[in-house]
């Protein structure tokens, strides 16, 4: 038995000692409805009163495996820093009601002159831990028990049918309910980019504008965006790991853990409310019909919203209410995409072709095919290490293989950054010419200003050459670019790859992860000599009436 050291003993003798009879006691901390969480199902709570002046002098919630070291930490910490308003002190005896607690104790106090009985019956102590269970038990449940399972239920069925696959988060679908005080809700998907997943269900369309538009700001405080985000008005359902502890495990990516490991958690928030995990009947009502209709609705329109598009689609449904003590039965619902408020919220992003380690673009070389890379991308030139060339290898959903001798620091890469539809329409028009051939600079100029530019080009196995973008010749920045990539090609024997990622629209928007890659294309790099094309000229272009 471990035993206190000798000095530590000295110390707690030095202790006033009181004519006191102090209780103790360890105790699940639980509710007689069932009304807890996992945390509070497996802790148990230690306590420590004065039963002569009847105050708390030490309490601790630890784990139920914890040994019974655990309540001779409590026991000093309610002899030398009792709480308010106790003072320090030794009691001169101690009761419990459980006898190994009191054996345990009889030896590791034995130098203290604290006399250890046993009692039946701890009155003071049985009076908190009533007080306790009355609090747990008049807790409001975070679901309405009624509709719990029902939307759990709907829930995981939202999360086998993954909309954030293919659904971006400004692409919002209208739930028209009109029922229970609510009119429309507006349906924000969250996952794309393989981080937070779930659904916002804005209650009008302002909120969802004003956040975003907030959100969108890059001069805005972190008070600001925390004001903003309890400004929100919508009810929402997020995806979670369960019993998540581990901090690095926490930061993977949900969608690759078995539906076993997912937790949905509901919710509301309101900027007169703030944030609530808890939905009430009504709401818990909204969240089931919002949530069956959804799942409907991407059941039957899948094909189409997967098709790189938002199309204008929509469809009407009648939804079952679970049984409850409501008088309707059902509910018609219509949900509609919303294609005018995905653009003018993607406008509202300013998502223009962005400065990068290329530096700045400018017009249109109108000579060579321009329809392959979209406008909206964000471009840079770059390299990877060749430990993350064989993770990425891996990991992307296309793979364009090539016999790369390995040298230098890693691949030099093309990376282009642009919505998840927009890189797969991307990645299957460079897969019906064939594949990549060939990455190229090749020197363009202008005849009307004198300006002479860098263009990158790339050279598909059918021929064709696509414009990915074009460059100063004097911009240092990418004179600066160009070097690193020249010698990069020369130490892989003029190996190159290009890479194509998701995850414009979002926090990883000109800074992608691993997981947002979803195409790697090895090929070639081949100098202006190579491609034999010569200087290309601007071309204008003519407006006619």
């Amino acid at each position: 038995m471990t035993s206190f050291n000798r000095s530590t003993s000295r110390r707690l003798k030095k202790l006033t000692q009181i004519p006191s009879v102090w209780e103790g006691d360890r105790r699940p901390m639980s509710s007689s409805h069932g009304q807890h969480s996992d945390s509070e199902a497996n802790s148990e709570c230690i306590l420590w009163v004065d039963g002569s002046q009847g105050i708390v002098r030490g309490m601790d919630v630890v784990a139920s495996e914890t040994g019974p070291e655990a309540i001779v930490r409590t026991l000093m910490r309610a002899m030398e820093h009792p709480h308010s308003p106790a003072k320090p002190a030794r009691p001169q005896r101690i009761v419990v009601k459980d006898r190994e607690i009191q054996f345990y104790l009889r030896g590791v106090l034995q130098d203290l002159d604290i006399a250890i009985e046993y009692t039946p019956e701890l009155p003071l102590i049985d009076e908190l831990f009533r007080g306790f269970a009355e609090i747990i038990d008049s807790q409001i449940p975070d679901l309405p028990p009624q509709y719990a399972q029902a939307l759990r239920d709907k829930a995981y069925a939202i999360w086998q049918a993954a909309p954030w696959e293919f659904l971006e988060e400004h692409q919002i679908l209208s739930i028209e309910i009109n029922k229970w005080d609510v009119g429309t809700l507006y349906a924000s998907i969250m996952g794309m980019l393989g981080m937070e997943h779930g659904i916002l269900f804005y209650r009008s369309e302002d909120s969802l504008k004003q956040f975003r538009a907030a959100v969108l700001r890059d001069d805005e405080p972190q008070g600001r965006l925390e004001e903003a985000f309890l400004k929100q008005d919508c009810l929402f359902l997020t995806f979670e790991r369960a019993d998540d502890t581990d901090e690095d495990e926490a930061v993977s990516d949900l969608a690759d853990l078995p539906l076993s490991e997912i937790e949905p958690t509901f919710g509301n928030i309101h900027p007169l409310e703030g944030l609530r995990s808890v939905l009430y009947d009504e709401e818990a009502l909204v969240v089931f019909v919002a949530l069956e209709s959804l799942n409907r609705f991407i059941r039957d329109r899948r094909s189409q919203l997967d098709e790189g598009t938002f199309p204008s689609l929509s469809r009407r449904y009648r939804i079952s209410v679970p049984a409850s003590n409501e008088a309707t039965k059902s509910v018609s619902v219509t949900v509609s995409t919303m294609p005018e408020l995905a653009a003018e919220l993607e406008e509202m992003a300013g998502f223009g072709t962005q400065e990068s380690e290329f530096g700045e673009q400018s017009p249109k070389f109108r000579s060579l095919r321009d329809d392959l890379i979209p406008e909206d991308s964000f471009l840079s030139l770059g390299v990877v290490s060749w430990e993350m060339l064989e993770f990425l290898r891996e990991g992307v959903t296309y793979h364009q293989v090539s016999e790369i001798q390995q040298a230098g620091d890693g691949l030099p890469v093309i990376l282009i950054q642009t919505s998840r539809p927009k890189a797969k329409t991307v990645i299957e028009s460079i897969e019906a010419a064939g594949g990549l051939k060939a990455i190229c600079f090749n020197p363009g100029a202008d005849p009307f200003d004198g300006d002479r530019y860098d263009l990158g080009l790339l050279q598909t196995q059918n021929g064709e050459l696509f414009l990915f973008g074009e460059f100063l010749d004097d911009d240092p920045i990418h004179v600066e670019a160009r070097k690193k990539w020249n010698q990069r090609c020369k130490n892989t024997k003029g190996y190159c790859g290009l890479i194509i990622a998701k995850g414009l629209t979002g926090s990883a928007r000109g800074n992608p992860q691993p997981r947002d890659m979803m195409a790697l294309l090895e090929a070639r790099s081949l100098s202006p000599k190579d491609l034999g094309i010569g200087t290309l000229q601007l071309m204008p272009q003519l407006q006619l009436e």
